[in-house]
């Protein structure tokens, strides 16, 4: 898959979470998990440990901020969606549906 459509997809997903996200405020939970263990994972890499700390950072505003950053169609919301901490919140089969429709959807005829 190629970068214009991982960010298509990685767009869609972020839409889908912010759009649930206020019924699902444990999801914060979920992520600041996913970023501890991240971090000790890649403890030696930096440049994900800086990722990881910006994203703490975020994930104390309000969720109607982070809903906002999770889809703002920025290059920083582009870069923060890279390394979403909400992976694993959307069930796999809608995952998957998400990455078959646009990957067709963006295929040359």
């Amino acid at each position: 898959m190629g970068h214009e459509i991982q960010d298509l997809v990685s767009l869609e997903m972020a839409r889908r979470i912010a759009a649930r996200l206020p019924q699902h405020p444990e999801w914060v939970l979920f992520a600041r998990s996913n970023l501890e263990r991240w971090s000790r994972l890649n403890a030696q890499a930096p440049g994900l440990l800086r990722c990881y700390t910006e994203w703490l950072a975020l994930l104390a505003r309000p969720l109607s901020e982070i809903c906002g950053l999770l889809t703002a169609e920025t290059e920083q919301g582009q870069r923060l969606r890279q390394n979403s901490p909400f992976a694993g919140v959307l069930p796999p089969k809608e995952v998957w549906e998400i990455k078959s429709r646009l990957r067709h959807a963006t295929s040359p005829a």
